[in-house]
């Protein structure tokens, strides 16, 4: 977020999916070279374009499938 508690960038529809917005903390990016899983140029690149990031998890990978898969099982 540009300012504390400023959640006015925040799509109504992500905002509505939600719920009632809460900070939780603050993390300098300016002069970070990484940042988790995430892409730190896409992070500032996106947070200066719409005000916001939003970071999904990765889906779940079913290892079961990609062992019967491995195996040349079909379902």
């Amino acid at each position: 977020m540009k300012k504390r508690d400023c959640f006015e960038d925040v799509p109504v529809a992500l905002m509505d999916m939600f719920g009632v917005p809460q900070l939780v903390m603050v993390f300098p990016i300016a002069k970070r070279e990484s940042l988790g899983m995430a892409d730190i140029h896409r992070v500032r690149t996106e947070m200066e374009a719409n005000g916001y990031y939003l970071q999904i998890p990765p889906p779940q990978v079913n290892l079961l499938a990609e062992h019967k898969r491995s195996l040349g099982i079909k379902d």
